[in-house]
């Protein structure tokens, strides 16, 4: 996730808090005692928590949606049919998940044809939303909802035409990962099942609609369109988008949806697609998807990327003009395998999806880009992960979580997930060999196709296929370490890059003598280096700092997102009210929440930054997804000001420097 979830560098302060409730109810301990290596803890069937379904009694086989898209009352209105298997005799209920829709009716297709079924729709629950209870007392094949989503629906974000980059159409897409699918469709909201799904979509005829499926390149504008998706996927891959919207090949299975006056700079900025995806199925096996298209969506996109099978979901905001945040690509892609193809069962084994994820992103990325780049990735991600994993409850710390932690679909994805999911495929890659770790993985990937798997079954998967075939070269306690305890082990592998002591060496020489490194080395510096260099920066500076690196530099009104994410931030507590008009314009314009959580949350440390916060909010809300719009309201309720910041002196600063960690 995505995809999807966007969070991989990033634990906002609000997050914390909800992980340690969910620490506080935890019990037991997993990790047995004398296990053979890679064995997991004895626990009960896997449940998902944040889904109401019943999928031991009843699964969804395929889904065929009639649905009218309403720009002005902002609503999806029509039916789901589902084609159900009954797996438990004895079952007489279909359980569905729902959050905030109207439910008209609900039908079973009998020998009779469509006959009304008795339902329930229990009260709301502020997280899982209402319990959507049908009695099928002759179980039947088919059931039929007729719904219609609210306004208000948290996996929805409709745009007017001034939001756009255009600016001449409205705009709708969804977000459903985690579990906010059941916000425009009533279904079974779990990661555990897996169906095929069609489509018939009517609209206004001037907008384009797309979907999760089969969208043809040269698809015209008509008002309905249908769409079909043959393989089986779980609902929170479930994605329909809406707008001015235009098509440009990247290759033959390759490119690129976007509004007319975006796509041209995407299709540049993206062309190597087609190179990550042969270098993925020369590492991991065929694309099993058809084609491969991504759609570039408003600034407003919560998330970096979605990765939503045949349609990545893609933020502009990594559209910068030299191919310097194309890993977002290559992480996306990569969940054509890891997460579309072979999905976790649910949010506690998320690392299964963004763990792997990572690691073959970096794959890629070190195939077409060289290994220099994908260390300087691995060194960014794994010190922000030091710096976010210090401060998380030591339950949320372990890849898989704890039996009996309650945890928010959401926050299961933290970078733990990502980063030190991939730290541990790295350490297995270095221990049994590259050549060794990438047939095993090929192996996966091969053995799970278009199943939902838990921690269980990949550590039962890796004991066979991995850690009995070369014996003695981990050991159980390192594996049980890696996946059940907290922190980082004292097994990882570290990465160091030869770019980043360059970096290093300047930030260091600028702190003692307050002169900035010669331009012919500083012209050089790729995103990568520009934003070691300012992670590595003390907490605060003084403003003739400040002001000489924005003189030398622009930070101030940058493009980059990433580099904004850092350049405010530190502004902001170092009280340099110079980029206060840039920092609003940006937050208020951009709607990735990893981008703009990390301002907003120095923003609300002090009383005059609360009040340029909620400022920015008022003007920015229209414009938010519902995700970032809760998230920041969050935030700023919470907020526990101190007065105005007093930055340090220069030579306070340049004394409480000390190197950036090598990892």
């Amino acid at each position: 996730m995505r995809s999807k979830l966007d969070i991989r560098r990033f634990l906002p302060a609000l997050l914390l808090a909800m992980l340690a409730v969910g620490c506080q109810r935890e019990s037991g301990d997993p990790n047995p005692v004398n296990a053979a290596p890679g064995s997991a803890p004895a626990v009960a069937a896997d449940r998902d928590e944040h889904s109401y379904a019943e999928p031991d009694k009843v699964v969804t086989d395929d889904l065929a949606l009639d649905i009218a898209l309403d720009f002005d009352a902002r609503t999806i209105a029509g039916t789901a049919t589902y084609t159900l298997q009954w797996k438990d005799p004895s079952a007489t209920q279909l359980v569905l998940d729902t959050r905030d829709l109207t439910i008209e009716k609900v039908e079973g297709e009998t020998a009779n044809g469509w006959q009304p079924l008795q339902y329930t729709l229990a009260e709301a629950d502020p997280t899982l939303g209402s319990k959507l209870t049908i009695e099928t007392p002759e179980r039947n094949a088919k059931v039929r909802v007729t719904y219609k989503t609210s306004p208000e629906a948290s996996g929805l974000q409709w745009l007017t035409p001034e939001m756009t980059e255009g600016k001449q159409l409205p705009f709708m897409f969804s977000q459903s990962q985690q579990i906010h699918a059941r916000s425009w469709v009533p279904l079974q909201d779990t990661p555990a099942i897996r169906y095929t799904y069609t489509a018939r979509v009517t609209t206004r005829p001037d907008v384009m609609v797309l979907m999760s499926a089969d969208n043809d390149p040269a698809a015209q504008r008509t008002g309905e369109y249908t769409f079909k998706m043959p393989q089986k996927i779980p609902s929170y891959l479930m994605a329909i988008a809406a707008g001015d919207l235009v098509f440009k090949p990247i290759s033959d299975r390759a490119g690129v949806w976007a509004e007319p006056a975006m796509v041209d700079r995407a299709v540049a900025e993206f062309a190597d697609t087609e190179k990550m995806i042969e270098v993925t199925e020369q590492l991991y096996g065929p694309y099993r998807w058809g084609r491969y298209d991504l759609l570039i969506l408003p600034p407003s996109f919560p998330y970096g990327g979605m990765e939503n099978p045949r349609l990545s979901f893609i933020t502009p905001t990594v559209i910068v003009g030299d191919k310097s945040l194309v890993s977002l690509i290559a992480h996306e892609l990569a969940h054509s395998w890891s997460g579309n193809l072979v999905t976790f069962s649910s949010a506690k084994h998320g690392w299964l999806n963004e763990g792997f994820t990572s690691y073959v992103e970096n794959r890629i990325v070190e195939s077409l880009y060289g290994k220099e780049v994908s260390d300087m990735e691995y060194v960014i991600s794994r010190n922000a992960l030091r710096e976010n994993i210090a401060g998380m409850p030591e339950a949320t710390q372990a890849l898989a979580v704890k039996p009996g932690t309650e945890l928010d679909a959401d926050d299961a994805l933290s970078a733990v997930a990502y980063d030190k999911g991939a730290w541990f495929l790295q350490f297995l890659e270095q221990r049994f060999g590259r050549e060794n770790f990438d047939a095993f993985l090929r192996g996966y990937f091969d053995h799970f196709a278009f199943q939902s798997v838990t921690t269980e079954q990949f550590l039962a998967y890796a004991k066979e296929h991995l850690f009995d075939k070369f014996p003695g070269t981990v050991t159980d306690a390192e594996i049980q370490e890696w996946i059940y305890a907290p922190g980082i082990p004292a097994s990882a592998p570290q990465v160091m890059s030869r770019n980043f002591g360059i970096v290093d060496s300047a930030r260091l020489a600028w702190l003692g003598s307050g002169q900035l490194p010669p331009r012919q080395i500083t012209d050089a510096w790729s995103t990568q280096e520009w934003l070691h260099f300012l992670d590595s920066l003390p907490p605060t500076l003084t403003i003739e700092q400040l002001a000489q690196l924005d003189e030398a530099y622009g930070f101030t009104g940058t493009d980059n997102g990433e580099i904004a994410m850092r350049w405010y931030p530190l502004a902001v507590r170092s009280g340099y009210t110079q980029a206060n008009e840039a920092l609003a314009e940006f937050t208020a314009r951009v709607g990735r929440r990893k981008l703009i959580m990390p301002i907003y949350t120095a923003l609300v440390q002090t009383e005059p930054g609360l009040a340029l916060a909620r400022q920015i909010f008022e003007t920015a809300r229209p414009g938010y997804h519902p995700i970032t719009t809760g998230s920041v309201e969050a935030l700023i309720a919470g907020a526990k000001p101190a007065p105005a910041p007093v930055a340090p002196a220069a030579t306070d600063a340049a004394a409480d420097e000390k190197p950036a960690p090598a990892n």
